[in-house]
């Protein structure tokens, strides 16, 4: 038997917010309710200055939910800041009122950022992370681009992360990368309908409560463009640099430069510049073609002053390989492209980015 969505609603109707008599339902704060199977997801949107009175709230609404017939799991996301971890303000320390902490365990964190989206950032980004995982080292990739998230396509993941406690997120596996996405709370087909305040709240919980372990370095795919999740990420824990992906096409450098000064507004230093689908060689006679222009992202990293991390190709082989869910890397360890992207873990190693 599969439980309905009116049954679900009935169930926290019974529940009572902290000091009222008003429900939850009632008050508006049940959001993106979506039920798969027995899985029932959902999220509780309250004031910022209330969440830590709401807390009892959200472990009494799992209750009564997990309680029907037919529920086999429930998933509850909180989407607000308590009193230590306040919404972010766009200043140039880029420091919310604690400032960006640590996450335990995690040694080292580098966000993989583009100023425009279709420049490959997600497909380097997984890529990059199965070729630090080749080359020895403990490697997790956190999702945050949350309204498109591919991660767990490319990657191969599927399933729903479990929570032993209700509050502690336990992460995936696959390829040696450790993976949570919000992708894998959702239809691959369902769209994520957020403001700004549920965006911060959900990026929070993954930072902070994913069971993450030792990780020698936790890489950060987000979203293109300069917007909430990247200042709650720079403003929330410790960064030790930012990685800027870019086709040499001028189209995307402009919007690349404002990404890179948004950085530099928030105190995170770039540690360097990869030029993706740089040069398309044919495969029936070797030609090389560069489709995208060629030496753009070259010259702009020259002009920035930091590092050209690498030229990587432009290559049939990648996208067939991250669409089938297992990175070039891992699925052609031998190919051309996968031994780009070999080279480039080892020398981000080499420079202790990694």
């Amino acid at each position: 038997m599969t439980v309905g969505r009116d049954s679900i609603l009935a169930a926290l109707r019974t529940l009572r917010l902290p000091g009222g008599e008003e429900d939850p339902v009632s008050a508006g704060l049940v959001r993106a309710l979506t039920i798969e199977g027995g899985r029932v997801r959902f999220v509780l949107e309250v004031a910022p200055e209330r969440a830590e009175a709401f807390a009892p709230l959200r472990a009494q609404a799992e209750e009564v939910v997990a309680a029907l017939e037919g529920v086999d799991s429930v998933s509850v996301v909180m989407t607000a800041h308590s009193s230590a971890a306040p919404p972010p303000e766009l200043k140039g320390s880029g420091a919310a009122a604690r400032g960006p902490q640590e996450i335990p365990g995690v040694a080292r964190i580098v966000a993989i950022a583009s100023g425009k989206g279709g420049v490959g950032k997600s497909t380097v980004s997984s890529n990059l992370a199965v070729a630090l995982a080749a080359e020895g080292r403990r490697v997790g990739l956190l999702d945050a681009d949350v309204f498109g998230p591919s991660q767990p396509r490319m990657l191969g993941v599927s399933g729903h992360p479990a929570s032993p406690d209700g509050r502690t997120i336990l992460p995936l596996r696959n390829h040696g990368v450790t993976l949570m996405s919000v992708g894998l709370m959702l239809r691959e087909e369902e769209a994520v309908v957020w403001r700004g305040p549920m965006l911060m709240g959900a990026l929070q919980q993954m930072l902070r409560q994913v069971q993450w372990g030792t990780l020698d370095v936790l890489l950060v795919d987000l979203p293109p463009g300069t917007g909430d999740v990247q200042m709650t990420l720079a403003q929330t824990v410790v960064l030790s640099g930012a990685i800027i992906v870019s086709t040499p096409q001028d189209i995307a450098l402009l919007d690349t430069r404002k990404g890179i000064d948004m950085f530099g507004k928030l105190g995170v230093p770039i540690l360097g510049m990869i030029e993706n689908m740089a040069v398309h060689v044919c495969a029936r006679c070797g030609h090389e073609e560069h489709t995208f222009g060629h030496g753009g992202v070259a010259a702009e990293a020259g002009r920035l002053g930091v590092p050209l991390l690498a030229e990587l190709p432009l290559s049939m082989d990648v996208r067939i390989a991250s669409d089938g869910g297992a990175p070039v890397v891992a699925s052609a360890p031998d190919s051309p492209p996968a031994q780009a992207f070999r080279k480039l873990a080892r020398r981000l190693i080499a420079e202790g980015s990694a």
